[in-house]
């Protein structure tokens, strides 16, 4: 039987069907079963989760409805419960801090746990994905329904893409980060769209809101400067083939062609510590290192082949890179909706790193430009491994993201992790 919603077991909660204390308890039991193995937390709060879920229950008792009463949910690295207080006052009780990588990591793309490196829950012998690693692999392997996560270059999507779960990248700056340079933005990761709506509404304070109608998509297998592998590829085309189908998505009139500049420059000069001490106009990162989104991904120093900043091209390309692209996302969103991509370049690879590639090729350039972005499940590939299909809408504009991945999940099919294997 496929894990309950994050949705499901609030309504129980809150209809008096299931207690707090239970959901959390059996959480608890699940992680204690399964966590040696998977390595998704890096610690786990079972006196404060139990208390928590008691206070969830007193609030029933008392006539409160929450919205995601009793719902158990990993909160990202051993600060996470900064981020959470929304989600806390809507009912739901954090049971532990999931892996993010460890110091000194060169590629952020697996994570540290209690019991060794946090493994996907596909193949152990493969990464979950980071930075949000243990989020993904908790959610993925149904220790909880729902996993809070950061994004500066793809660390909720990327993971997401890789564990077969959703992973949503809200609008850049629309809620408070830790991250300076304005790259990372909060995210989720959850088995079920309903989840991530839930999500959505509890962060934004947004209703439910009307339905939205068909809305057009175009499909781009590289944004004008990725070449992905042809497995990944193939199965984010056959997924937005599916979405067109069925009619969740239709194509525009006419060709809306996107060709965008290579954001790596310009990310690696931002993110890089110094990299624009003095530059009127861009955010002073020399302590940005220290931040806990900071850490989520690969900067100039990490990176095979880059010795130091002086190897990348100059900040002005910040504003340069920055400008072009926002241009043409702006004359894209102005013509149409959604805009579509493979999520990662590549599949999952082993924990011993990807190589020379950027596991963040066709992330990273959303969150240079501020963008919402989803990532679904697009297929399994030959390696057993998921892979993604990432959803790009234009600024403030989730509601259309979430609207495509429930009816991706309802019509199309491609929509909803199976059970850990």
């Amino acid at each position: 039987m496929p894990p309950a919603s994050a949705v499901g077991l609030a309504a129980a909660v809150r209809e008096g069907r299931l207690r707090a204390v239970d959901a959390v308890a059996g959480a608890l039991e699940r992680i204690r079963r399964e966590d040696r193995a998977l390595g998704a937390f890096a610690e786990v709060w079972e006196d404060a989760a139990a208390e928590r879920a008691a206070e969830v229950d007193a609030r029933i008792a008392a006539g409160e409805r929450p919205a995601l009463a009793g719902v158990p949910i990993g909160v990202k690295g051993r600060h996470g419960l900064r981020t959470a207080g929304a989600l806390m006052a809507a009912g739901c009780v954090p049971v532990g801090a999931t892996a993010v990588p460890g110091p000194g990591t060169p590629w952020q793309t697996w994570g540290l746990g209690a019991h060794g490196h946090t493994v996907n829950p596909w193949r152990a012998d493969r990464t979950p994905g980071g930075s949000s690693a243990g989020s993904a692999a908790a959610v993925a392997a149904g220790l909880v329904p729902l996993a809070t996560g950061s994004d500066g270059a793809g660390s909720v999507r990327i993971p997401a893409a890789w564990c077969g779960v959703v992973g949503l990248k809200v609008t850049n700056g629309r809620f408070p980060s830790a991250d300076r340079t304005g790259l990372a933005a909060p995210g989720v990761l959850v088995r079920y769209a309903a989840d991530a709506a839930a999500y959505w509404r509890v962060l934004s304070g947004e209703g439910q809101g009307p339905g939205l109608g068909p809305l057009t998509a175009v499909f781009s297998p590289g944004l004008g400067f990725a070449d992905p592998d042809p497995e990944p590829l193939h199965l984010a085309r056959t997924a937005f083939a599916r979405l067109v189908e069925t009619g969740v998505v239709r194509l525009p009139r006419c060709e809306v062609p996107l060709r965008l500049e290579d954001p790596a420059p310009a990310w690696l000069a931002l993110r890089a510590a110094g990299a624009t001490s003095g530059v009127r106009g861009l955010p002073d990162v020399r302590d940005v290192r220290d931040t806990p989104d900071a850490r989520d991904t690969p900067d100039a120093r990490d990176t095979p082949g880059v010795r130091d900043i002086s190897d990348v091209r100059g900040v002005r390309d910040v504003r340069g890179v920055r400008d072009v692209n926002d241009r043409r996302l702006a004359a894209l969103f102005g013509r149409v909706d959604l805009l579509l991509t493979p999520t990662t370049p590549h599949p999952a690879h082993g924990h011993d790193g990807p190589g020379d590639r950027y596991s963040t090729a066709l992330t990273w350039a959303f969150n240079l430009s501020g963008h919402p972005a989803i990532s679904i499940p697009a297929g399994i590939g030959e390696d057993g491994c998921p892979v993604g299909l990432q959803v790009v809408a234009a600024h403030g504009r989730e509601a259309a993201l979430l609207a495509v991945a429930a009816a991706a999940e309802a019509r199309a099919g491609i929509l909803g992790a199976p059970s850990k294997p």
